[in-house]
């Protein structure tokens, strides 16, 4: 059985401003890329955090059936806030520690929901730092948001 890999990334041109996200998906059978995809899309107008999120949602959303996969992100925020900050979040009724509302709460919903299908292991690499799949992610998040550049 191969092993699935998501490696996501987020791309904004100021912030906000105009974004991409990206995903490569990897099913590998030991170091033998078994399969490959990548999809990518943008807005007009967003935040980086936005299209950080985005990436691993419609990364999860894009596998056909439940799947045991690692998320490699390199978003500290996407990360953590789905393995820490997020049961907190849910206790409180998507307040922070600090009583305030979560930013991003449409988002941070919907990728709950779409983890909830799978068994995920997250996973954070350091960005722009020469890892090859997290690369690819950017390049496919920078070429999600070509269209909307102005």
């Amino acid at each position: 059985m191969p092993e699935l890999f998501a490696y996501t990334d987020g791309a904004c041109s100021g912030n906000p401003g105009p974004g991409g996200w990206g995903a490569l998906l990897i099913a590998r059978d030991g170091d033998t890329v078994v399969k490959e995809r990548g999809i990518c899309g943008g807005e007009s107008d967003t935040t980086n955090n936005r299209m950080e999120l985005t990436a691993a949602i419609e990364a999860l959303e894009a596998l056909e059936r439940p799947s045991v996969l690692t998320v490699v992100t390199d978003s500290s925020y996407v990360k953590d806030g789905l393995t820490k900050w997020i049961f907190g979040w849910k206790r409180n009724g998507w307040k922070t520690a600090a009583k305030k509302p979560v930013k991003n709460v449409d988002l941070w919903k919907m990728l709950d929901a779409a983890q909830a299908r799978h068994t995920v292991t997250w996973e954070w690499v350091k960005g722009h730092a020469g890892h090859p799949e997290n690369e690819r992610a950017d390049e496919l998040a920078r070429k999600g948001m070509e269209p909307f550049k102005a």
